[in-house]
């Protein structure tokens, strides 16, 4: 499989991020190690998680960490990993907090869950709009010339913030950012596509789209009030029951049939059809959603399909 190159790195991945916030939430731990396994024989080598993942099941979080380390200790595969992980977020015991104190604790927390000595490429997870960017950006030059990071991204932060960041690096010879991970999907495209774009443009980052498939709507399965039930994430998806979602999911259903895929699949195919975007995050509890992610990187939408999908999705 093609790799591509993140961006001011040395770092090559498969074009799918397999997304962590399942394992010890929706997964536990035998069957993380089996889709894991699976994903990693498909080719893929890109896993992305979070220090508080699933903060939300225990208060805290650290469970997805630490299947991922126990998984790469017992298969002894570190080294063909790409391995995304995050700072910064809220949980029960803390808000969220991007200070250089909570940065070097945190960091320390997430390399012995992850059982590694490094991390690929460490995220601003979330802004607490209060820490100064420098100070910010200093506990990350820390930590990268310990050999603890290798390369810093972000996430949850403002356009005026990231932009921020990037001046503050310049002007003091301080890490920069060399990803942006942005809510992104059919049916969100407006934030990115207005506020980001261009400054992804400008500062030469790569792309990691998270909520690839808008918590699941972009798969089908939800087509009615009746479907919520279906997973722990039916609540969530409520809002896209609308006639612009159900327009998505007509013109996925016409392009899926037509190429003998999944509504996912064209879902991320599409993704991956923008140039700003150089791999979608995605999970996958099952055998089949996996296949899902597998055959997106090599089904390649025409102009039109491309063209009817930017048109039901418009905002």
């Amino acid at each position: 499989m093609e790799k591509r190159q993140i961006k001011n790195t040395d770092l090559l991945v498969a074009p799918v991020n397999f997304g962590g916030n399942v394992f010890g939430w929706t997964l536990n731990e035998k069957e993380s190690f089996d889709i894991l396994d699976q994903f990693t024989a498909g080719g893929f080598n890109f896993i992305d998680t979070a220090d508080t993942y699933s903060w939300w099941v225990n208060g805290k979080g650290g469970q997805s960490e630490e299947i991922i380390g126990k998984w790469m200790k017992e298969r002894n595969n570190r080294n063909d990993l790409v391995i995304a992980t995050k700072v910064g977020s809220e949980t029960k015991e803390h808000g969220f907090d991007i200070s250089k104190k909570h940065i070097l604790k945190s960091v320390d927390e997430s390399l012995a869950r992850l059982q590694t000595d490094h991390i690929d490429l460490y995220y601003t997870h979330f802004d607490d709009q209060k820490t100064p960017v420098e100070e910010t950006l200093e506990a990350y030059d820390e930590i990268i010339k310990a050999g603890k990071v290798r390369y810093i991204a972000a996430s949850n932060l403002s356009p005026e913030r990231l932009k921020e960041s990037f001046e503050v690096a310049e002007k003091n010879n301080l890490p920069k950012y060399v990803a942006l991970q942005p809510h992104y999907n059919l049916l969100e495209r407006e934030k990115f596509e207005s506020q980001y774009a261009d400054l992804v443009k400008e500062y030469d980052l790569s792309v990691f789209t998270y909520w690839s498939l808008a918590a699941g709507f972009l798969t089908g399965k939800y087509r009615s009030e009746d479907d919520l039930n279906k997973s722990a994430r039916g609540e969530g998806v409520r809002k896209y029951l609308d006639d612009k979602g159900l327009n998505v999911l007509k013109a996925l259903d016409e392009i899926s049939t037509r190429l003998e895929t999944t509504q996912a699949s064209v879902a991320l195919a599409w993704l991956l059809a923008n140039p700003l975007v150089t791999a979608p995050i995605v999970s996958a509890t099952s055998e089949s959603q996996l296949k899902t992610l597998f055959a997106a990187p090599e089904l390649k939408l025409s102009s039109e399909d491309v063209e009817l999908l930017n048109k039901v999705s418009q905002y």
